[in-house]
């Protein structure tokens, strides 16, 4: 790769080594990689190049770099280069024994994000990205040309092999450059996936049109570019355009643009979408917050909709059309194909993998700076706004016929149904905007009973640990009690007779405690949903609850934490209340009180669920990794163990 990463025309601003700030000690990253990038599988796996990738966006957004390259090597290590500022290597000002380079990549909860001085917006915010890439390859290496100078520094297993090098004069180069090579002790024999690196670098160049992104590999899977250079000036224009390809389209060109929050609300920041309907494919909703994906949607994604469907609403009055006011988010998210880019300063997720943006601004912000632009735009183009009104009022009215229909079959079905004893079913009709949550025990039950919409949310408790249906014996499934009771709280049948069709739930939520017995009963289930239900899985309808495991109070303050790490960094930050701080460590939901339940893992609007899903590009890995781990042969299991928990002796369950 060409190494004549030139200095851009933007202004400096002052980027030393007092722009990182330190915060606490790296605890714990090999240990338990999961509470840090979500586990050790693929997608971790992947996301290591996307925490380095984020860094050199970083630079890009604020103005300070134009080219990023990403290069996999045939050794599966992977580089990232950038033609940014540079990572600061003087002395760092609260320890001089340390360059500001060594407490970025050693150092949990370092980086030059959290004051806001150095960057305005940045998809990296919790410092622990660098140092957690380092900790868990065996093998890093920094270069940085920064002063017309290059100097390098290595590590393995987050450990420096040595001070930083002054490696000579760099007079025409300038950024950073950081090439790493996961350890094998953590993740096993994976390998990077040329495919899904290119598609990361790509979408990546779409998210920001200022920067150039060029992708080389010398790893060929026989599908993916062994080089390629993206940029577009067009950005998500663009990138939905190239998506939807040929498909045919309600409206002849998207409903793009991009908005700056300092013009309407005096912040940094910026919203960009593009969307378009289409009849040809199912719709869909990509979104970004600082160039990082936010597959869970969020508060700007809550936002860009509730703008969306008060403009339709607004445009179908102004038209005349009285049946406008019955369309809602879902029938305008049918055959909608969106992308959502937000920028905004000092974001807040859900989890350190940012799947989910919590920032409340961002709603307000988003929905008002998109009415108005698709206001004028259905006005403008009033081809366009009548087809998607007529098409969005057609699938409103086919919903409510869809209702009307369910809601006879479900009276139908419940009087048919011998529903069991221990359901406490809800009182809803229809099925649309109703859940089943699968409790473990009667005192959990006892708590759910008191925190659940009594309307919506209905419960069955389970006594114990479920049947292994993994090679259990048909006849043994169909007279096991349990399962016998959920199967009929559903309404469908097992195996080969499941409907879909039947199915008297919207949402199948798995609610276990947060320890070793939870997550085994919810294996258990999963793996019966799995191999009895598994067209339940592929529409979606199956979830896991995330119940918290520690309650910080402070005053009036109150707090809950899903696990160890965001415990710590909630401490280290503070909770903003008055007085003692008291910890409460939940040792199972039984112990929590109706307020805490619903709040934190019933209540829609402030609870996290993880969809269950199959990976539709490797669906026979799942049906292996089932086998393994819930089949009858006990030696894959302690194989499987083996590979994946190296570190489990020293775990304190």
């Amino acid at each position: 790769m060409a190494n004549d990463l030139l200095s851009g025309s933007v202004p400096e601003k002052e980027y030393d080594a007092s722009s990182i700030q330190i915060l606490e000690d790296m605890e714990h990253v090999r240990l338990r990689p999961g509470m840090y990038i979500g586990g050790i599988d693929e997608r971790a796996f992947h996301h290591l190049v996307a925490e380095i990738v984020d860094n050199s966006m970083d630079e890009a957004v604020a103005g300070h770099a134009t080219r990023i390259e990403v290069e996999l090597h045939a050794d599966h290590s992977v580089t990232i280069r950038d033609n940014g500022r540079g990572i600061p290597i003087d002395p760092h000002p609260k320890d001089p024994t340390k360059t500001a380079l060594e407490i970025i990549f050693c150092t949990l909860n370092a980086g030059g994000k959290f004051g806001g001085d150095a960057y305005e917006t940045s998809g990296g915010l919790h410092g622990v990205g660098s140092s957690v890439v380092n900790a868990l390859s065996d093998h890093l290496r920094v270069e940085v040309a920064k002063n017309r100078e290059l100097y390098a520094m290595e590590f393995s297993r987050g450990v420096p092999q040595g001070p930083i090098q002054k490696i000579g004069a760099a007079p025409n180069r300038r950024g950073t450059s950081v090439t790493f090579h996961p350890d094998a002790d953590i993740f096993g024999s994976q390998k990077f996936k040329p495919k899904r690196l290119f598609q990361m670098a790509r979408s990546k160049a779409y998210l920001f049109s200022g920067v150039e992104i060029r992708w080389k590999s010398e790893v060929d899977d026989g599908e993916t570019p062994l080089e390629a250079s993206f940029h577009f000036p067009g950005g998500l224009a663009d990138y939905l355009n190239e998506t939807l390809g040929t498909s045919s389209t309600y409206a002849d060109a998207p409903f793009a643009g991009k908005v700056t929050f300092q013009e309407k609300f005096g912040v940094p920041g910026s919203v960009e979408w593009a969307v378009n309907w289409t009849p040809a494919r199912d719709g869909f909703i990509q979104s970004y917050t600082n160039t990082v994906p936010t597959p869970e949607g969020g508060t700007h994604v809550a936002g860009f909709w509730a703008a969306l469907l008060k403009g339709i609403r607004a445009y179908g009055e102004l038209v005349n059309n009285k049946k406008a006011a019955q369309i809602t988010r879902e029938d305008l998210m049918s055959g909608a194909c969106a992308l959502v880019s937000c920028f905004i300063r000092d974001p807040q997720f859900v989890g350190q993998t940012k799947d989910r943006l919590s920032t409340e601004a961002a709603h307000k912000m988003v929905e008002n700076s998109v009415r108005d632009h698709f206001d004028n735009w259905l006005a403008n183009d009033t081809k366009a706004a009548g087809a998607i009104l007529d098409y969005l009022v057609l699938r409103a009215e086919e919903r409510l016929l869809r209702r009307q229909e369910k809601e006879t079959q479900r009276k139908t079905a419940t009087k048919k149904l011998r529903l069991p004893g221990k359901l406490t079913d809800c009182s809803s009709n229809s099925r649309e905007g109703t859940e089943l949550f699968i409790v473990e025990g009667d005192s959990a039950g006892g708590s759910a009973k008191m925190a659940r919409n009594r309307k919506t949310q209905a419960l069955l408790p389970l006594k114990g640990k479920i049947l292994n249906v993994l090679g259990a014996a048909s006849n043994k499934i169909g007279t096991n009690a349990e399962i016998s009771d959920l199967a009929q709280a559903l309404g469908v049948g097992l195996g080969t007779k499941f409907n879909l069709d039947d199915l008297r739930y919207e949402k199948i939520i798995i609610m276990t405690d947060a320890d070793v017995d939870g997550a085994h009963i919810a294996a258990l289930l999963m793996t019966f949903f799995f191999t009895q239900m598994r067209p339940m899985i592929d529409a979606g309808h199956l979830y896991l609850a995330c119940p918290p495991l520690f309650r910080i109070v402070q005053g009036s303050e109150r707090l809950y934490c899903l696990d160890e790490a965001e415990k710590n960094a909630a401490l280290e930050k503070g909770i903003g209340g008055k007085g003692q701080i008291k910890i409460s460590r939940f040792k199972g939901l039984g112990e929590m009180d109706a307020k805490d339940l619903k709040d934190t893992t019933m209540n829609p609007l402030t609870r996290k669920l993880i969809r269950v899903t199959i990976d539709e590009d490797e669906p026979g890995e799942t049906a292996d990794l089932v086998e393994r781990l819930m089949g009858k042969k006990p030696e894959m299991r302690f194989q499987y163990i083996q590979e994946n928990a190296r570190f489990v002796e020293e775990l304190d369950v």
